[in-house]
């Protein structure tokens, strides 16, 4: 009873504290962002009411490293609670509005029409593979990392004759990858846009410059499947059309499934074709823009389709079963906010920041952005996802001087992340991943993986000091 009361009471704080984000954006005033503080400080305690133990661990670790900054630093406590708990709200909104997105997509079976649409270009292990990866971050734009069981269903029921190591090796590293790479350049990836706006760097030009890295990226995933695939001696093309000629055999493709495919791609151009024109003519910050937009794309999209009493019952859903269990990742958000307002009020961001310069200098050929990747891929391994050691690294960047430009950093941040997702056997996507193919969490992530990573950290570095060479 105690804990269900909990869950009540916490999914109430943390509603009024997304709501109250808005109001007080548009309306200001000292009052109103106290009261959002106050609201996000009431989820924070509430949520240790039924958060086991395991789970509140790092958000506690986090809590007291900031207690401890504050209080070394001298620094006032209760403006840190004040200011610090209002810090990830326009985050946490954002991450609470765009999982309704898959209301959408549970309407209509959208993706499996787009995998049979696009079968006969994938008749080769080498497309196949290239095309699992495209499909993997089109879906991630909807569903971020619930990209990867869903993406791993459609294509597990299409190989589903297909088994061993070799076939869940080829399976897992096209989604693990193209995930891991949807960070460098997606716009409704939370940790992405929180870089881009946390170092105030250009939208268009850090979309741009990370789809460009994540491409080659898929293409350099392509080329290792090939010799991973001689590696195992097995020719997977000849399984895959197989398969293809057993679906050729059982039903012929029909035009309502095409139909469905290509609603989907109307679906995809509406939604993020309204967030970059709105981003365009409304001087607005992207944090906001993007969670006004899906909720308004979500009820247009039930009205049109005649079916809103679907809102409300997704809504009620919503709001009893998926916003308690969200609790971990909200607490964690909301103690990093803490802790990062913490280091920027004491000035101890300046100094991590020159001690890792010093570093740099210290060592011939060695920069910064050598070593910024490094700062979250260690990160990762402590257990710190993602979002959360993006949001900790670009919000002690955000307040210090840097001699290169934001979206050379966000690359620097968000390629570390890519690596981080991809070898961290720690970290969410790795565990979703080995929950739904079987295979342990070390060969999935860190086995499977790290010639690529290499590779793949090799590769931006490249980018990043022949930028540093000839540009600045």
């Amino acid at each position: 009873m105690m804990v269900q009361m909990a869950k009540r009471g916490y999914t109430f704080f943390i509603s009024l504290y997304v709501i109250m984000h808005f109001i007080v954006y548009f309306t200001g005033g000292e009052v109103l962002s106290t009261t959002l503080s106050l609201f996000g400080l009431a989820a924070f305690l509430l949520g240790y009411f039924f958060l086991p133990m395991k789970q509140a661990g790092i958000s506690l670790l986090l809590l007291v490293i900031a207690l401890i900054v504050h209080v070394s630093a001298g620094t006032s406590l209760i403006e840190g609670i004040i200011s610090g708990f209002a810090v990830m709200s326009g985050l946490i909104a954002i991450l609470l509005i765009v999982p309704t997105i898959s209301w959408v997509l549970e309407e209509k079976p959208y993706i499996e029409s787009v995998i049979n649409f696009a079968q006969n270009l994938l008749n080769t292990s080498r497309k196949f593979y290239f095309g699992m990866m495209i499909i993997t971050q089109i879906i991630s734009y909807f569903l971020l990392f619930g990209s990867i069981p869903m993406v791993y269903g459609m294509i597990n029921e299409f190989l589903n004759n297909q088994k061993g190591e070799v076939w869940e090796n080829y399976k897992g590293t096209a989604l693990l990858r193209a995930f891991s790479l949807t960070t460098m350049w997606v716009v409704s990836i939370p940790s992405f846009i929180f870089a881009v706006h946390a170092l105030d760097a250009s939208l268009a030009l850090s979309i741009l410059q990370g789809f460009i890295i994540s491409f080659v990226g898929i293409l350099l995933s392509v080329l290792f499947s090939y010799f991973q695939e001689r590696h195992y001696g097995i020719n997977l093309t000849a399984g895959i059309q197989e398969e293809l000629a057993n679906i050729a055999k059982d039903k012929k493709q029909d035009t309502k499934g095409h139909r469905d495919a290509l609603e989907f791609g109307c679906l995809f151009v509406t939604l993020f074709g309204s967030i970059f024109l709105l981003n365009a003519i409304w001087d607005v910050e992207l944090l906001l823009i993007i969670p006004i937009v899906i909720v308004g794309w979500v009820i247009v999209y039930f009205i049109v389709r005649r079916r809103s009493s679907a809102i409300t019952e997704n809504g009620k859903a919503y709001l009893e079963k998926t916003i308690p269990n969200k609790v971990q990742q909200f607490s964690i958000l909301l103690a990093a906010g803490f802790l990062i307002n913490a280091v920027n009020q004491s000035g101890y961001g300046e100094y991590i920041i020159d001690g890792l310069f010093y570093v740099t200098d210290a060592v011939p050929f060695l920069n910064f952005l050598w070593v910024l990747p490094f700062v979250v891929i260690l990160l990762g391994f402590i257990g710190l996802g993602p979002l959360t050691v993006i949001v900790l690294v670009s919000g002690i960047l955000q307040g210090v001087e840097l001699p290169y430009p934001p979206e050379i950093i966000v690359l620097g941040i968000t390629s570390g992340s890519v690596i981080s997702i991809m070898l961290s056997p720690l970290i969410l996507p790795s565990i979703i991943l080995s929950s739904v193919n079987r295979l342990s969490i070390i060969k999935n992530s860190l086995l499977f993986n790290y010639k690529y990573a290499i590779t793949f950290y090799v590769m931006v570095e490249i980018y990043l000091q022949l930028f540093v060479l000839f540009f600045l």
